[in-house]
């Protein structure tokens, strides 16, 4: 029995380390590919209704409806890029031209409500004689103005031959998910129920609305953002701005993206002559447009999944920094299982309150019943 009672604690402490060594090593080698695996996790849950209705359409086939699913992924997020950059391709050289015809017409004054703006009229004047007498004052200057947001949208969006990668991966990801998404989800709610017990429910369900929370706060602050921009070009006089918002708000599906249409408009607007239309864009889009962001996601997101707003966003920003693009999502989902944990404990801890007072009335009515029993024992 003492050899049994040794053999056993330490074929347990032996299993441990076996099983802490494979999480490990598991955790190394797919450590590459979290960003995609979670974006396939992601895509899937969101677009799983539409996958279910194509698969019945296609005779409920689930590989040629996860082959045509992953295709229309593919397509949906490559051909606006493609679009984008031939769009810009076209217009560059028409940029460039409105550049040298702003440079040969020299020093020009302002219009007077410009100029008579108080404090920043004479600035603004001083600075548009500057950078039309001088070429490299120019550019400089268009650098300094454009290099803190692309900054900010190269360090979200990272190289482009390792998103290029990533993303290839997480539609690889997506087909499999899709054609055995059910049978996967049925073994990881097992696996759940054998370590967490029926807590697990309650996590999965934070999981599922948290989710469900930032695609409704991604779409709804994209809508608003492009609803917005769609009034600047409209006020600035740019051509077509219902198709710019359309464009804004697609672009406003990626972190500080909004810049890139708006902010494009607006020097557009500028170097073809248009410098009060041009800086109202650019005042329009900067404090309006790409602010509202900050406050309409985190609105909805803490109204739908029943988050406190500041967690919220702490969970977005903090997200972004940790994971990139993915960390919108996940930084929320951290936030919203933390704060399941903490009310389930607050409740654990409320129960045994509530229900002391409840179980000691039995046991102070003990001695009260047996005070007669006593007393007639004595009697007889």
């Amino acid at each position: 029995m003492n050899e049994d009672t040794l053999v056993v604690p330490i074929r347990r402490v032996l299993l441990g380390l076996f099983l802490a060594a494979l999480l490990l090593s598991a955790y190394k080698v797919l450590q590459p590919f979290f960003a995609s695996l979670a974006w396939a996790v992601i895509l899937c849950y969101v677009t799983w209704p539409i996958y279910r209705r194509l698969r019945s359409w296609l005779g409920n086939h689930p590989s040629i409806g996860a082959v045509l699913m992953t295709l229309l992924l593919g397509a949906l997020f490559t051909l606006p890029i493609f679009w984008s950059i031939t769009a810009l391709r076209n217009e560059l050289p028409d940029a460039y031209r409105g550049l040298l015809t702003y440079l040969e017409r020299g020093s020009q004054a302002l219009p007077e409500p410009l100029l008579s703006l108080p404090w920043i009229g004479p600035e603004i004047q001083q600075l548009s004689d500057d950078l039309a007498g001088d070429r490299d004052a120019l550019v400089a200057q268009l650098v300094h103005w454009v290099e803190p947001w692309l900054a900010n949208v190269l360090a979200i969006l990272g190289d482009v031959g390792l998103n290029t990668f990533k993303f290839g991966f997480a539609l690889l990801t997506a087909f499999f998910l899709y054609r055995d998404g059910e049978r996967l989800l049925v073994q990881a709610r097992q696996v759940l129920m054998r370590f967490l017990g029926e807590r697990s429910r309650v996590y999965l369900l934070a999981i599922a609305d948290t989710t469900r929370a930032v695609l409704y706060g991604l779409v709804l602050t994209a809508l608003a953002q492009g609803l917005l921009a769609s009034l600047g070009y409209w006020a600035a006089g740019t051509g077509a701005p219902a198709l710019l918002g359309l464009i804004t708000a697609v672009f406003a599906l990626i972190p500080f993206g909004t810049p890139l249409v708006w902010g494009a408009a607006g020097v557009w607007l500028i170097l073809t002559g248009e410098l009060i239309a041009g800086s109202g864009l650019l005042l329009w889009g900067a404090v309006v447009v790409s602010q509202i962001d900050n406050l309409v996601r985190p609105l909805v997101i803490s109204s739908t999944a029943r988050i406190p707003f500041l967690l919220v966003l702490f969970g977005v920003l903090g997200g972004i920094g940790a994971f990139g693009l993915v960390g919108i999502f996940i930084g929320p989902i951290v936030i919203a299982i933390l704060l399941a944990v903490w009310r389930e404990w607050l409740e654990e801890q409320a129960t045994p309150l509530q229900a002391g007072p409840l179980q000691a009335a039995p046991v102070q009515a003990a001695p009260v019943q047996a005070a007669p029993d006593s007393s007639q024992e004595k009697d007889l």
